[in-house]
């Protein structure tokens, strides 16, 4: 089954390489974090969350079902999320600089709200009584 993100201004194929150079540019951040026992929590948290965007959005679309993408999707979801409160608390904590931060912060949660209309719009699509 595969899905693509018809309310999405990207395919498929160029979502998967954006969650990709996303999970690579969390783990530069990542090296780049001081080796502290606050770095070390937020770089090893931080690292977890991110590359589950990228890993996690392909096992979305080897969904079985569109419940079974829902669920992988909204995982996703979670994971782009959980990663910008990691870069968040990177940045309160001050880290690293807010100038280092700021993009990526600016993806996760662009991220965030790219997975969070994917699952609504499959949702809606997938709803009794749709009509297309």
């Amino acid at each position: 089954m595969s899905y693509d993100l018809e309310s999405q201004a990207m395919t498929t194929h160029e979502l998967k390489e954006r969650t990709l150079d996303f999970a690579v540019r969390v783990l530069k951040l990542v090296e780049a974090l001081p080796t502290t026992a606050a770095g070390k929590v937020v770089g090893g948290q931080m690292a977890r969350s991110g590359t589950s965007v990228a890993a996690n959005y392909r096992a979305a679309l080897r969904a079985k079902s569109d419940a079974d993408f829902i669920h992988k999707i909204t995982i996703v979801l979670e994971e782009a999320d959980e990663t910008s409160f990691w870069i968040e608390l990177a940045e309160r904590t001050k880290l690293l600089p807010n100038q280092r931060l700021k993009s990526l912060l600016q993806e996760a949660e662009e991220l965030t709200r790219i997975f969070n209309a994917t699952r609504s719009t499959t949702k809606r699509r997938t709803r009794p009584n749709h009509k297309s």
